[in-house]
């Protein structure tokens, strides 16, 4: 169970790094922080079917359900980027 956790932080850490040195397209970066909302995800499911806490259990749910909302507020503003500016280059997003 430990390696898990040990894996699933490395995973976490690696999204979080190439999150921070993606600097060509706003779809990779999107991708990124989708990886860490599923880690998270993963790591919150362990943590709380291992702590035997009734009251956190909705949790996991709650997370998921933001990350998706999340997912789909990103996709239609690469879409609507897309459109405008025909690509999704993140240096342009400074004439936002």
């Amino acid at each position: 169970m430990e390696l898990m956790k040990i894996a699933l932080y490395t995973a976490f850490m690696i999204a979080l790094t190439s999150l921070s040195l993606q600097n060509k397209h706003l779809m990779l970066a999107l991708m990124c922080l989708e990886t860490m909302m599923l880690l998270l995800f993963t790591m919150l499911v362990i943590f709380t079917s291992s702590s035997l806490t009734l009251s956190q259990m909705p949790m996991p749910t709650i997370l998921l359900t933001i990350s998706v909302c999340g997912a789909a507020v990103g996709l239609s503003l690469v879409v609507a980027i897309t459109r405008t500016r025909g690509n999704d280059f993140l240096k342009n997003l400074n004439l936002l």
